[in-house]
């Protein structure tokens, strides 16, 4: 989408507040298309391959890892990016960065994390990481330190999901923490639930741990998609009309995304970036009956699938060993990697074992387990 066709409201390429090192401008990419591509370039974008969403491959390997449900969410994002005349290409560079910060084990590994630097007065955060990774740990560069994001990439890594109290986070003040970000992040935090409550869906059908009738009952959108297509393919395979009625339910759900964000930016009245950013709260969201819908399908995977035993027991011998990889290194810092043990000895060693922990593969993580504890992951606690 070209400027001319853009939004008023929209965040201009042109109008971008830069990067922290200058740069000359690409002959045929425009800054945010950089971005895009030099997150997709990095290691840490790699790595989301090799960590889990919801379901490791002890059932499949056909089920969504963190990469492939990144992808999902890119796709989504640039779907409503368009149908609201805001900058695609931000909003897919967005999308694409938005989980790089994920420590092995999904959001489980991250409470652990959390709970370990919590000992010691601090906290983890998987979008703060996400930002010291594309500011310091990716170096790519002769030039400079990091992938030397644009300002509203680096902006919407920190804001796209929350809204960050200034006197509380005064490392992030650069980031306009008194104003609402963007339109372009806005959305992503609603396409990435949009994705995930559809996807997990999927996968929990396909790894046998979902109940349709339970389904059925409990979340009346599904219900009524299945319903729909079931009338009109009664003979049809129930995988087949499964699959159906799920894009019904993520067409109804990105539509209304759509519909309500366009009603509710014109209401308001803002005609520019800056009147997005002085607005009271954000812009972008569902309408109360959509919202209620994903609340009830966020219940569902929460109460029957999220906590299926053989998933439970997964996650839980998967944070143990996490935990006891973090004693290891905390008491044994020259086993790290020369650099991180290197950095143990000048800065607080906490800091520097989670660093090395957050950036690995759930893959490498048992891996390092076994060679460092003599041992297989430990039992669920």
């Amino acid at each position: 989408m070209t400027a001319m066709e853009l939004a008023s409201y929209a965040m201009d390429v042109r109008r971008t507040r830069g990067r922290r090192y200058p740069e000359a401008q690409h002959p045929y990419r425009n800054d945010y298309a950089r971005d895009r591509d030099r997150v997709i370039h990095s290691r840490a974008f790699r790595r989301l391959e090799a960590k889990t969403q919801v379901f490791t491959m002890r059932f499949s390997d056909h089920f969504r890892n963190r990469l492939t449900h990144t992808l999902e969410v890119a796709q989504i994002a640039r779907t409503v990016a368009g149908a609201l005349r805001i900058n695609t290409d931000l909003a897919e560079a967005l999308a694409l960065v938005h989980d790089i910060g994920h420590p092995p084990f999904g959001h489980a590994g991250e409470r652990r994390l959390d709970a370990r630097m919590r000992e010691h007065g601090e906290h983890f955060d998987h979008n703060l990481h996400a930002l010291r990774i594309v500011e310091q740990f990716e170096q790519r560069y002769l030039d400079f330190p990091g992938l030397n994001l644009t300002f509203e990439v680096r902006e919407g890594i920190v804001k796209h999901s929350r809204d960050y109290v200034a006197a509380e986070f005064p490392a992030l003040s650069e980031y306009l923490l008194g104003e609402r970000p963007p339109l372009e992040a806005q959305i992503i935090d609603l396409v990435d639930e949009v994705a995930y409550n559809t996807a997990d869906l999927d996968d929990a059908f396909e790894a046998r741990v979902l109940d349709f009738d339970q389904l059925r009952t409990e979340v009346p959108v599904f219900a009524a998609a299945y319903d729909g297509v079931d009338r009109r393919h009664s003979e049809g395979l129930r995988k087949l009309k499964f699959n159906e009625a799920l894009k019904r339910i993520l067409d109804r759900l990105v539509t209304d995304l759509i519909e309500n964000t366009r009603r509710q930016v014109e209401a308001s009245g803002v005609e520019t970036v800056e009147d997005v950013r002085r607005q009271e709260k954000r812009l972008v969201g569902f309408t109360s009956d959509v919202a209620g819908e994903c609340a009830s399908l966020k219940r569902f995977l929460m109460s029957r699938v999220y906590s299926d035993p053989a998933i439970v027991e997964d996650r839980e011998r998967s944070v143990a060993a996490l935990d006891d990889l973090f004693s290891f290194f905390q008491d044994h810092p020259e086993r790290m990697p020369k650099h991180y043990a290197d950095l143990a000895q000048r800065e607080p060693r906490h800091r520097i074992v989670c660093d090395y922990i957050a950036g690995m593969t759930d893959h490498f993580l048992l891996r390092q387990c076994r060679e460092f504890l003599d041992a297989s992951p430990p039992k669920p606690r």
